[in-house]
């Protein structure tokens, strides 16, 4: 069972330096992950706010970053716990522009990408997509890996779902993933991704009702605001 964190520092009194997405036994990235990808993680989380939000844009656009963007969150938020609510918000608005780049060239003419990517899944995936529309697309943002989320994007823009509602469903799952991840973080430390990998199906479960909840009181508080005074 993990405990709650209580402060990770180094002989000096100091913080730990950035240890590739700190990942505690599972510090190291993936052995696929090549040399240039590690780099990459390291010069997001010098620069802090910003990288995280570079990272996460580029992972929901045209490159991948397999771990990075939710590494560098824990270790961002372990070091700075009072900035945490920030490293979650620029990883979210990195993520929804990078997602909505993506719908647009899709939207644009990307069927055949769509096809090239969903393979024999691509008549479920549209269906999925067309049919669901907006909740479609915020549990797909919600499940765990393997799901191949980019394809339920790309899908999202050839079969000319709502730009709008496209955006409010990546927003939402974006932010309840993103601050659950800073929460696990600022708790268990460089245990909170492992605990992810353990549970990662109640957690996405855990992720989906709160959305669901988030979504459900946005629009009662919207139905009942008071009218404009003219």
């Amino acid at each position: 069972m993990l405990r709650p964190y209580k402060g990770s520092r180094n002989g000096r009194g100091k913080p730990r330096p950035y240890d590739e997405s700190g990942l505690s036994e599972e510090k190291q990235l993936p052995s696929g992950l090549n040399a240039w990808m590690k780099k990459v993680g390291s010069f997001a989380g010098a620069l802090g706010a910003p990288g995280l939000f570079l990272v996460s844009f580029l992972d929901s656009s045209f490159l991948t970053f397999p771990i990075i963007n939710d590494g560098l969150l824990v270790d961002l938020s372990i070091k700075h716990p009072e900035r945490m609510p920030l490293y979650a918000l620029m990883a979210t608005l990195g993520s929804v522009l990078g997602c909505v780049l993506l719908f647009i060239v899709a939207e644009k003419g990307g069927e055949a990408l769509f096809h090239k990517h969903a393979g024999d899944r691509a008549q479920a995936i549209r269906n999925w997509v067309v049919h669901n529309g907006f909740w479609g697309m915020l549990f797909a943002a919600l499940l765990p890996p393997p799901t191949p989320f980019k394809v339920f994007v790309i899908a999202a823009g050839v079969f000319e779902i709502r730009l709008g509602s496209f955006t409010l469903a990546i927003t939402i799952a974006r932010l309840v993933r993103y601050f659950g991840v800073g929460f696990l973080a600022m708790r268990y430390g460089n245990g909170a991704l492992p605990f992810l990998k353990q549970h990662i199906w109640w957690v996405s479960l855990a992720l989906i009702l709160a959305a669901i909840t988030s979504y459900v009181l946005s629009r009662v508080i919207l139905r009942h605001r008071p009218p404009a005074s003219s």
